[in-house]
C-alpha cells in the first residue's frame, strides 16, 4: 500500500499522516488479476474503480463486427473503471481486462465518498484526480477531431511514453483512433 500512500502525498498540498493512512487502508480491497482476466465485463455494473499497483490494463468496447475500440490504457499508479457506470449504478457499455498479470486496490463508491469525508488529502486527490481526467479527455478529444494520425502518434509518446513500451501496436493503434497498418506507416515514415 506504500505506493498508494506516495500517490496520495504527491497529489495533495497537505498529505496525508502515516496514522490516517492506516484509517485509509482499511477503505480498500486487495486484488490480483491473471493476464486478460476481466475487472469489467459490458452489461455488469462498474462496482469498483481501482488504484493498479503493478500492472497493465485496458478499457475497450467492441462494435457490431467484434472490432476493439480502446478508451484507455493504464499502468501502475492509474486509476481504473468506467465512471458513468460506478457513480450512476447503470450497466457499463465497457470491458476492462488485465493486458498483464496485475494487482490493484479496489475502491467502492460509497467508500469514496466517505474517504472525501474524513481526509482532506483524499478529498484534494481526488479533485486533482478528475481535473486531470477532465483535461486529459478535453485534449483526446480535440485532438481525435482536428489532429493528423501522425500527430496523434506523435503526442501520444511525449505524454506516454511508459504506454508505448508496454502495449503492442495494435492496442496503440486503436486507442489512437487508427489502423495498425497506418501505426506501422507512421513509424517507419518518423524512422527515416
Amino acid at each position: 500500500m506504500k505506493k498508494l500512500f506516495d500517490y496520495i502525498n504527491s497529489h495533495s498540498a497537505e498529505g496525508i499522516s502515516e496514522q490516517d493512512f492506516e484509517l485509509v487502508k482499511k477503505y480498500f480491497i486487495p486484488k490480483r488479476l491473471r493476464k486478460k482476466q476481466y475487472f469489467l465485463q459490458e452489461g455488469e455494473v462498474c462496482k469498483y474503480f481501482g488504484f493498479i499497483l503493478s500492472g497493465a490494463m485496458r478499457q475497450y468496447t467492441l462494435d457490431e463486427k467484434g472490432s476493439e475500440h480502446i478508451l484507455q490504457l493504464a499502468v501502475e499508479d492509474w486509476w481504473v473503471g468506467d465512471r458513468e457506470s460506478w457513480t450512476l449504478s447503470k450497466p457499463s457499455i465497457y470491458n476492462i481486462d488485465a493486458w498483464e498479470d496485475t494487482e490493484l486496490l479496489l475502491m467502492s463508491h460509497a467508500n469514496l465518498l466517505e474517504l472525501v469525508q474524513r481526509f482532506p488529502a483524499f478529498a484534494a486527490t481526488k479533485k486533482m484526480m478528475d481535473d486531470r481526467n477532465n483535461i486529459a479527455s478535453q485534449r483526446r478529444i480535440t485532438s481525435t477531431i482536428s489532429s493528423t494520425a501522425e500527430k496523434r502518434y506523435t503526442t501520444f509518446l511525449d505524454c506516454y511514453p511508459e504506454l508505448a513500451e508496454r502495449f503492442p501496436q495494435q492496442q496503440i493503434a486503436s486507442y489512437l483512433g487508427m489502423t495498425k497498418d497506418t501505426l506501422s506507416r507512421i513509424k517507419g515514415k518518423l524512422m527515416r
